[in-house]
Protein backbone atom coordinates (compact mmCIF):
# COMPACT_ATOMS: atom_id res chain seq x y z
CA UNK A 1 0.00 0.00 0.00
CA UNK A 2 1.48 3.20 -1.14
CA UNK A 3 0.90 5.68 1.70
CA UNK A 4 2.29 8.60 -0.35
CA UNK A 5 -0.81 8.11 -2.85
CA UNK A 6 -3.27 7.61 -0.58
CA UNK A 7 -2.65 10.54 1.80
CA UNK A 8 -2.62 12.58 -1.97
CA UNK A 9 -5.77 11.09 -2.40
CA UNK A 10 -7.54 11.55 0.77
CA UNK A 11 -6.57 15.92 0.56
CA UNK A 12 -8.49 15.47 -2.73
CA UNK A 13 -11.34 13.89 -2.13
CA UNK A 14 -11.85 15.96 0.82
CA UNK A 15 -11.39 19.02 -1.46
CA UNK A 16 -13.70 17.73 -3.91
CA UNK A 17 -16.41 17.39 -1.25
CA UNK A 18 -15.72 20.79 0.08
CA UNK A 19 -16.11 22.39 -3.42
CA UNK A 20 -20.03 21.19 -3.73
CA UNK A 21 -21.03 24.25 -1.09
CA UNK A 22 -19.86 26.86 -3.05
CA UNK A 23 -16.51 29.09 -2.95
CA UNK A 24 -16.09 31.03 0.48
CA UNK A 25 -12.55 33.02 1.45
CA UNK A 26 -10.48 31.43 4.37
CA UNK A 27 -9.67 34.37 6.85
CA UNK A 28 -6.05 35.73 6.40
CA UNK A 29 -5.90 35.07 10.38
CA UNK A 30 -5.53 31.64 9.56
CA UNK A 31 -2.96 31.95 6.70
CA UNK A 32 0.86 31.02 6.85
CA UNK A 33 3.29 31.61 4.48
CA UNK A 34 5.37 28.27 3.52
CA UNK A 35 8.39 29.35 4.76
CA UNK A 36 7.30 30.48 7.93
CA UNK A 37 5.86 26.90 8.35
CA UNK A 38 8.65 25.02 6.83
CA UNK A 39 10.94 26.30 9.36
CA UNK A 40 8.60 25.47 12.40
CA UNK A 41 7.95 21.95 10.43
CA UNK A 42 11.67 21.58 10.04
CA UNK A 43 11.76 22.01 14.13
CA UNK A 44 9.07 19.54 14.65
CA UNK A 45 10.40 17.19 12.34
CA UNK A 46 13.98 17.14 14.54
CA UNK A 47 12.24 16.76 17.41
CA UNK A 48 10.42 13.82 16.84
CA UNK A 49 13.92 12.19 16.01
CA UNK A 50 13.64 11.42 19.88
CA UNK A 51 11.73 8.36 19.87
CA UNK A 52 12.15 4.75 19.34
CA UNK A 53 11.43 2.87 16.52
CA UNK A 54 8.17 1.53 17.40
CA UNK A 55 7.81 0.49 13.84
CA UNK A 56 11.18 -1.77 13.69
CA UNK A 57 11.30 -5.47 15.07
CA UNK A 58 14.17 -4.23 16.97
CA UNK A 59 11.97 -2.72 18.93
CA UNK A 60 10.78 -5.31 21.54
CA UNK A 61 9.76 -3.74 24.43
CA UNK A 62 6.49 -1.94 24.82
CA UNK A 63 3.05 -2.58 24.19
CA UNK A 64 3.50 0.34 20.96
CA UNK A 65 4.12 0.04 17.11
CA UNK A 66 2.57 2.14 14.46
CA UNK A 67 -1.29 1.90 12.61
CA UNK A 68 -1.50 0.63 9.66
CA UNK A 69 -1.61 2.58 6.82
CA UNK A 70 -5.25 2.37 6.15
CA UNK A 71 -5.64 3.51 9.56
CA UNK A 72 -3.86 6.44 8.79
CA UNK A 73 -5.32 7.22 5.46
CA UNK A 74 -8.74 7.20 7.45
CA UNK A 75 -8.23 8.89 9.85
CA UNK A 76 -6.49 11.33 7.82
CA UNK A 77 -9.25 11.77 5.75
CA UNK A 78 -11.70 12.29 8.61
CA UNK A 79 -10.09 14.25 10.59
CA UNK A 80 -10.12 17.34 7.53
CA UNK A 81 -13.74 17.01 7.97
CA UNK A 82 -13.32 16.64 11.96
CA UNK A 83 -16.57 14.99 12.79
CA UNK A 84 -17.28 14.68 16.39
CA UNK A 85 -19.15 11.30 17.28
CA UNK A 86 -20.79 12.68 20.30
CA UNK A 87 -23.95 13.56 18.61
CA UNK A 88 -25.42 12.39 15.19
CA UNK A 89 -25.14 16.30 14.11
CA UNK A 90 -21.71 16.40 14.60
CA UNK A 91 -20.51 13.44 12.54
CA UNK A 92 -23.55 11.53 10.78
CA UNK A 93 -21.21 9.21 8.67
CA UNK A 94 -18.39 8.52 11.37
CA UNK A 95 -21.17 7.88 13.64
CA UNK A 96 -22.72 5.30 11.66
CA UNK A 97 -18.89 3.98 10.99
CA UNK A 98 -18.47 3.83 14.77
CA UNK A 99 -22.11 1.66 15.04
CA UNK A 100 -20.61 -0.80 12.30
CA UNK A 101 -17.06 -1.41 13.71
CA UNK A 102 -18.90 -1.88 16.67
CA UNK A 103 -21.31 -4.71 16.01
CA UNK A 104 -18.12 -6.88 14.13
CA UNK A 105 -16.30 -6.50 17.70
CA UNK A 106 -19.73 -7.26 20.11
CA UNK A 107 -19.97 -10.29 16.92
CA UNK A 108 -15.80 -11.41 17.80
CA UNK A 109 -16.82 -12.07 21.36
CA UNK A 110 -20.01 -14.07 20.81
CA UNK A 111 -22.50 -11.40 22.05
CA UNK A 112 -25.94 -11.74 20.09
CA UNK A 113 -27.42 -8.22 21.41
CA UNK A 114 -24.90 -4.90 22.53
CA UNK A 115 -24.86 -1.84 23.59
CA UNK A 116 -21.17 -0.01 23.25
CA UNK A 117 -19.59 2.95 21.71
CA UNK A 118 -15.86 3.53 20.93
CA UNK A 119 -13.41 5.78 23.83
CA UNK A 120 -10.60 7.34 23.47
CA UNK A 121 -8.92 4.95 25.73
CA UNK A 122 -8.60 1.52 27.92
CA UNK A 123 -8.95 3.41 31.08
CA UNK A 124 -12.14 5.12 29.97
CA UNK A 125 -13.73 1.91 28.79
CA UNK A 126 -13.05 0.25 32.18
CA UNK A 127 -14.13 3.66 34.06
CA UNK A 128 -17.47 3.12 32.13
CA UNK A 129 -18.11 -0.76 32.84
CA UNK A 130 -17.21 0.13 36.21
CA UNK A 131 -19.81 3.11 36.51
CA UNK A 132 -22.03 0.51 35.03
CA UNK A 133 -21.27 -2.04 37.39
CA UNK A 134 -21.88 0.74 40.89
CA UNK A 135 -25.38 1.30 38.96
CA UNK A 136 -26.19 -2.00 38.84
CA UNK A 137 -25.45 -2.92 42.26
CA UNK A 138 -25.37 0.09 44.42
CA UNK A 139 -22.91 -0.18 47.43
CA UNK A 140 -21.19 -3.30 46.20
CA UNK A 141 -17.67 -3.25 45.17
CA UNK A 142 -15.44 -4.48 42.53
CA UNK A 143 -12.96 -7.85 43.11
CA UNK A 144 -9.99 -7.89 40.47
CA UNK A 145 -6.77 -9.73 40.44
CA UNK A 146 -3.29 -8.44 42.03
CA UNK A 147 -2.09 -8.81 38.20
CA UNK A 148 -4.97 -6.87 36.52
CA UNK A 149 -4.16 -3.27 35.41
CA UNK A 150 -3.81 -0.92 38.08
CA UNK A 151 -6.66 1.03 36.43
CA UNK A 152 -9.36 -0.51 38.45
CA UNK A 153 -8.05 0.35 41.44
CA UNK A 154 -7.53 3.60 40.39
CA UNK A 155 -11.22 4.14 38.90
CA UNK A 156 -12.86 2.30 42.24
CA UNK A 157 -11.69 4.84 44.11
CA UNK A 158 -13.00 7.56 41.20
CA UNK A 159 -16.16 5.92 41.34
CA UNK A 160 -16.19 5.68 45.34
CA UNK A 161 -16.51 2.05 45.26
CA UNK A 162 -14.57 -0.40 47.27
CA UNK A 163 -11.89 -2.38 45.33
CA UNK A 164 -10.72 -5.77 46.58
CA UNK A 165 -7.53 -6.71 44.73
CA UNK A 166 -7.73 -11.08 44.50
CA UNK A 167 -4.38 -13.04 44.59
CA UNK A 168 -2.59 -14.34 41.70
CA UNK A 169 -1.86 -17.74 41.03
CA UNK A 170 1.36 -19.19 40.18
CA UNK A 171 0.80 -17.93 36.24
CA UNK A 172 -0.56 -14.76 36.57
CA UNK A 173 -4.12 -15.49 36.78
CA UNK A 174 -6.64 -15.03 39.18
CA UNK A 175 -6.43 -17.38 42.17
CA UNK A 176 -10.09 -18.87 42.01
CA UNK A 177 -10.04 -19.74 45.48
CA UNK A 178 -9.30 -16.21 46.72
CA UNK A 179 -12.16 -15.23 44.31
CA UNK A 180 -14.41 -17.09 46.61
CA UNK A 181 -13.09 -16.64 49.64
CA UNK A 182 -13.89 -13.10 48.55
CA UNK A 183 -17.31 -13.53 46.98
CA UNK A 184 -18.28 -15.20 50.06
CA UNK A 185 -18.14 -11.31 51.74
CA UNK A 186 -21.23 -10.42 49.94
CA UNK A 187 -19.16 -6.77 49.72
CA UNK A 188 -18.59 -7.41 46.23
CA UNK A 189 -21.15 -7.15 43.04
CA UNK A 190 -18.71 -7.09 40.21
CA UNK A 191 -15.82 -8.94 39.37
CA UNK A 192 -12.99 -8.29 36.84
CA UNK A 193 -11.49 -10.81 34.80
CA UNK A 194 -8.65 -10.06 32.46
CA UNK A 195 -7.91 -12.01 29.14
CA UNK A 196 -3.92 -10.72 28.50
CA UNK A 197 -2.56 -8.95 31.24
CA UNK A 198 -0.30 -6.23 30.49
CA UNK A 199 2.32 -7.62 32.64
CA UNK A 200 2.73 -10.76 31.41
CA UNK A 201 -0.03 -11.79 28.75
CA UNK A 202 -2.14 -14.00 31.68
CA UNK A 203 -5.21 -14.82 30.58
CA UNK A 204 -7.65 -15.62 33.62
CA UNK A 205 -9.47 -18.71 33.11
CA UNK A 206 -13.24 -16.70 32.51
CA UNK A 207 -15.20 -20.57 31.75
CA UNK A 208 -14.17 -21.37 35.77
CA UNK A 209 -14.53 -18.19 36.91
CA UNK A 210 -17.72 -17.21 35.52
CA UNK A 211 -20.53 -19.81 37.27
CA UNK A 212 -18.57 -19.24 40.41
CA UNK A 213 -19.33 -15.48 40.24
CA UNK A 214 -23.38 -16.06 39.20
CA UNK A 215 -23.47 -18.29 41.88
CA UNK A 216 -22.93 -15.48 44.35
CA UNK A 217 -24.43 -12.87 42.06
CA UNK A 218 -22.07 -10.65 40.82
CA UNK A 219 -21.64 -9.19 37.50
CA UNK A 220 -18.82 -10.21 35.00
CA UNK A 221 -16.47 -7.77 33.58
CA UNK A 222 -13.92 -8.47 30.98
CA UNK A 223 -10.57 -6.30 30.86
CA UNK A 224 -9.66 -7.92 27.15
CA UNK A 225 -8.02 -3.84 26.21
CA UNK A 226 -4.81 -5.93 25.63
CA UNK A 227 -5.92 -9.58 24.74
CA UNK A 228 -9.13 -9.05 23.45
CA UNK A 229 -8.00 -9.87 19.78
CA UNK A 230 -6.41 -13.33 20.44
CA UNK A 231 -10.26 -14.77 20.51
CA UNK A 232 -9.65 -14.76 16.83
CA UNK A 233 -7.10 -17.50 17.48
CA UNK A 234 -9.12 -19.60 20.06
CA UNK A 235 -9.72 -22.58 18.85
CA UNK A 236 -7.55 -22.08 16.12
CA UNK A 237 -5.19 -25.35 14.29
CA UNK A 238 -1.36 -25.01 14.65
CA UNK A 239 0.90 -23.33 17.20
CA UNK A 240 -0.87 -20.08 17.66
CA UNK A 241 -3.96 -21.46 18.66
CA UNK A 242 -4.84 -21.08 21.93
CA UNK A 243 -7.65 -22.95 24.09
CA UNK A 244 -11.19 -21.90 23.54
CA UNK A 245 -12.41 -22.11 26.82
CA UNK A 246 -11.84 -19.01 28.04
CA UNK A 247 -12.62 -17.03 24.88
CA UNK A 248 -16.15 -18.40 24.52
CA UNK A 249 -17.26 -17.61 28.12
CA UNK A 250 -16.74 -13.94 27.32
CA UNK A 251 -20.07 -13.94 24.84
CA UNK A 252 -21.74 -15.05 28.50
CA UNK A 253 -20.21 -12.32 30.60
CA UNK A 254 -21.84 -8.93 31.30
CA UNK A 255 -19.26 -6.98 29.55
CA UNK A 256 -15.84 -6.45 27.59
CA UNK A 257 -13.63 -3.84 27.04
CA UNK A 258 -10.94 -3.63 24.00
CA UNK A 259 -8.52 -1.68 22.91
CA UNK A 260 -8.36 -1.21 19.11
CA UNK A 261 -5.26 1.04 19.22
CA UNK A 262 -3.33 -2.13 20.46
CA UNK A 263 -3.88 -5.10 18.47
CA UNK A 264 -6.81 -3.55 16.16
CA UNK A 265 -3.63 -1.66 14.23
CA UNK A 266 -5.32 1.89 15.15
CA UNK A 267 -3.53 4.82 16.20
CA UNK A 268 -4.03 5.93 19.80
CA UNK A 269 -6.83 6.88 20.96
CA UNK A 270 -9.31 4.18 20.22
CA UNK A 271 -10.62 1.97 23.12
CA UNK A 272 -13.95 0.23 23.10
CA UNK A 273 -16.58 -1.01 25.74
CA UNK A 274 -19.41 -3.49 24.96
CA UNK A 275 -22.32 -4.29 27.10
CA UNK A 276 -24.09 -7.66 26.78
CA UNK A 277 -27.12 -6.13 27.92
CA UNK A 278 -28.34 -2.86 25.65
CA UNK A 279 -30.72 -1.92 28.77
CA UNK A 280 -27.97 -1.01 30.76
CA UNK A 281 -28.03 2.95 28.54
CA UNK A 282 -30.48 3.61 31.30
CA UNK A 283 -27.53 4.60 33.05
CA UNK A 284 -26.53 6.86 30.56
CA UNK A 285 -30.09 8.68 30.48
CA UNK A 286 -29.51 12.52 29.93
CA UNK A 287 -30.27 15.42 27.83
CA UNK A 288 -28.91 18.52 26.17
CA UNK A 289 -29.99 21.67 25.29
CA UNK A 290 -28.44 22.59 22.62
CA UNK A 291 -26.69 18.73 21.16
CA UNK A 292 -29.30 16.17 20.64
CA UNK A 293 -31.63 17.64 17.69
CA UNK A 294 -31.31 16.46 13.59
CA UNK A 295 -32.45 12.65 14.59
CA UNK A 296 -34.67 10.73 17.21
CA UNK A 297 -31.90 7.72 16.91
CA UNK A 298 -30.08 7.02 19.96
CA UNK A 299 -27.31 9.60 19.72
CA UNK A 300 -23.45 8.30 20.85
CA UNK A 301 -23.38 10.90 23.68
CA UNK A 302 -26.44 9.15 24.99
CA UNK A 303 -24.92 5.84 26.06
CA UNK A 304 -21.14 7.57 26.76
CA UNK A 305 -19.37 9.15 30.06
CA UNK A 306 -17.24 10.79 27.42
CA UNK A 307 -18.69 13.96 25.87
CA UNK A 308 -16.80 14.93 22.54
CA UNK A 309 -15.00 11.99 20.67
CA UNK A 310 -12.99 11.84 17.64
CA UNK A 311 -15.06 10.85 14.38
CA UNK A 312 -11.74 10.54 13.01
CA UNK A 313 -10.88 7.33 15.34
CA UNK A 314 -14.24 5.56 14.06
CA UNK A 315 -13.60 6.27 10.18
CA UNK A 316 -10.08 4.61 11.10
CA UNK A 317 -11.30 1.55 12.60
CA UNK A 318 -14.04 1.29 10.24
CA UNK A 319 -11.61 1.59 6.89
CA UNK A 320 -9.34 -1.02 8.93
CA UNK A 321 -12.01 -3.66 9.35
CA UNK A 322 -13.00 -3.46 5.67
CA UNK A 323 -9.79 -4.54 4.75
CA UNK A 324 -8.48 -6.74 7.89
CA UNK A 325 -11.63 -7.47 9.64
CA UNK A 326 -12.28 -8.91 12.87
CA UNK A 327 -11.75 -12.68 11.69
CA UNK A 328 -9.63 -15.38 12.01
CA UNK A 329 -8.55 -14.95 8.36
CA UNK A 330 -8.44 -10.79 8.40
CA UNK A 331 -6.76 -9.50 11.73
CA UNK A 332 -6.39 -13.42 13.36
CA UNK A 333 -3.66 -13.80 10.80
CA UNK A 334 -1.67 -10.70 12.46
CA UNK A 335 -1.56 -11.99 15.78
CA UNK A 336 -0.83 -15.28 14.88
CA UNK A 337 2.31 -14.31 13.58
CA UNK A 338 3.16 -12.51 17.18
CA UNK A 339 1.94 -15.48 19.13
CA UNK A 340 4.34 -17.78 16.92
CA UNK A 341 6.77 -15.05 17.66
CA UNK A 342 6.81 -15.29 20.73
CA UNK A 343 6.61 -18.80 21.15
CA UNK A 344 9.38 -19.68 19.21
CA UNK A 345 11.82 -17.16 21.31
CA UNK A 346 10.76 -19.26 24.29
CA UNK A 347 11.87 -22.06 22.54
CA UNK A 348 15.10 -20.27 21.64
CA UNK A 349 15.59 -19.28 25.70
CA UNK A 350 14.75 -22.60 26.74
CA UNK A 351 17.74 -23.82 25.17
CA UNK A 352 20.08 -20.82 26.09
CA UNK A 353 22.93 -20.34 28.47
CA UNK A 354 22.34 -16.49 28.79
CA UNK A 355 18.95 -16.33 29.58
CA UNK A 356 16.22 -17.99 31.77
CA UNK A 357 11.99 -17.96 30.80
CA UNK A 358 10.57 -16.31 33.72
CA UNK A 359 7.58 -17.73 32.19
CA UNK A 360 5.89 -19.84 29.37
CA UNK A 361 4.24 -16.77 27.05
CA UNK A 362 0.53 -17.75 26.48
CA UNK A 363 0.16 -14.59 24.02
CA UNK A 364 2.90 -12.20 22.73
CA UNK A 365 4.90 -11.69 25.76
CA UNK A 366 7.91 -12.63 26.44
CA UNK A 367 9.52 -12.33 29.88
CA UNK A 368 13.01 -13.51 30.75
CA UNK A 369 16.17 -12.75 32.68
CA UNK A 370 20.33 -13.22 32.48
CA UNK A 371 21.18 -16.61 33.62
CA UNK A 372 23.52 -14.68 36.01
CA UNK A 373 26.22 -17.01 38.12
CA UNK A 374 24.80 -15.85 41.63
CA UNK A 375 21.37 -16.95 41.09
CA UNK A 376 20.09 -13.79 43.44
CA UNK A 377 17.06 -11.43 43.27
CA UNK A 378 19.81 -8.83 43.56
CA UNK A 379 21.98 -9.80 40.64
CA UNK A 380 18.98 -10.41 38.47
CA UNK A 381 17.84 -6.90 38.87
CA UNK A 382 21.00 -5.33 38.24
CA UNK A 383 21.74 -7.70 35.27
CA UNK A 384 18.38 -6.74 33.61
CA UNK A 385 18.76 -3.05 34.55
CA UNK A 386 21.87 -3.24 32.38
CA UNK A 387 20.88 -5.16 29.05
CA UNK A 388 17.80 -3.00 28.90
CA UNK A 389 20.36 0.10 29.29
CA UNK A 390 22.91 -1.20 27.39
CA UNK A 391 20.78 -2.28 24.32
CA UNK A 392 19.69 0.88 23.61
CA UNK A 393 22.80 1.99 23.11
CA UNK A 394 24.67 -0.92 21.30
CA UNK A 395 25.88 -0.15 18.28
CA UNK A 396 23.39 -3.01 16.84
CA UNK A 397 20.66 -1.72 19.16
CA UNK A 398 17.85 -3.57 20.60
CA UNK A 399 14.92 -2.44 22.25
CA UNK A 400 13.54 -4.00 25.69
CA UNK A 401 11.31 -3.55 28.68
CA UNK A 402 11.82 -4.19 32.19
CA UNK A 403 9.02 -5.99 34.58
CA UNK A 404 9.56 -6.25 38.75
CA UNK A 405 8.78 -9.50 39.56
CA UNK A 406 8.20 -9.65 43.93
CA UNK A 407 9.78 -12.46 45.82
CA UNK A 408 6.73 -14.45 46.45
CA UNK A 409 6.09 -14.29 42.29
CA UNK A 410 9.68 -15.53 41.90
CA UNK A 411 9.11 -18.37 44.80
CA UNK A 412 6.38 -19.49 42.24
CA UNK A 413 8.21 -20.13 39.04
CA UNK A 414 12.09 -19.97 40.28
CA UNK A 415 12.78 -21.52 43.74
CA UNK A 416 16.13 -22.15 43.35
CA UNK A 417 16.74 -18.71 43.54
CA UNK A 418 18.04 -16.99 46.22
CA UNK A 419 15.56 -14.31 47.35
CA UNK A 420 17.98 -11.81 48.80
CA UNK A 421 15.23 -8.36 47.65
CA UNK A 422 11.66 -7.83 47.96
CA UNK A 423 11.91 -8.56 44.27
CA UNK A 424 13.72 -7.66 40.83
CA UNK A 425 13.60 -6.65 37.69
CA UNK A 426 13.53 -9.28 34.58
CA UNK A 427 13.11 -8.40 30.68
CA UNK A 428 10.18 -8.13 29.16
CA UNK A 429 9.47 -8.15 25.51
CA UNK A 430 6.23 -7.43 23.41
CA UNK A 431 6.17 -9.24 19.92
CA UNK A 432 3.05 -7.29 18.70
CA UNK A 433 4.13 -6.58 15.42
CA UNK A 434 4.32 -9.26 12.86
CA UNK A 435 7.41 -8.78 11.38
CA UNK A 436 8.35 -10.27 14.73
CA UNK A 437 8.25 -13.69 13.52
CA UNK A 438 11.30 -12.96 11.01
CA UNK A 439 13.26 -11.00 13.78
CA UNK A 440 13.17 -12.95 16.50
CA UNK A 441 16.60 -15.21 15.72
CA UNK A 442 18.37 -11.68 15.69
CA UNK A 443 16.63 -10.82 18.88
CA UNK A 444 17.66 -13.51 21.08
CA UNK A 445 21.46 -13.17 19.49
CA UNK A 446 21.64 -9.62 20.76
CA UNK A 447 20.12 -10.31 23.82
CA UNK A 448 22.47 -12.73 24.55
CA UNK A 449 25.16 -11.08 23.49
CA UNK A 450 24.83 -8.26 25.76
CA UNK A 451 24.00 -10.82 28.41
Amino acid sequence: MDLNRWLGEATKAIEEWSEGFGPYQPHPALDLADDTFGAAFAEFTERLRDNYPFFHPRYAGQMLKPPHPAAVVGYLTAMLINPNNHALDGGPATARMEREAVAQLAAMFGFETHLGHLTTSGTIANLEALFVARESHPGKGVAYSAEAHYTHGRMCGVLGMEGHSVPADGTGRIDLEALEDVLRTGRVGTVVLTTGTTGLGAVDPVHQALPLCRRYGARVHVDAAYGGFFTLLAGSDGPAGLAEEPWRAIAECDSVVIDPHKHGLQPYGCGAVIFRDAEVGRFYLHDSPYTYFTSTDLHLGEISLECSRAGAAAAALWLTFRLLPPTPEGLGRVLAAGRRAALRWGELIDGSDALTLYQRPELDIVTYFPAVEAATLSAIDQASARVLAEGMTAPDPVFLSTLRASAGDFAHRHPGVDRDAEGARILRSVLMKPESEQHVEQLHTAVSRLV
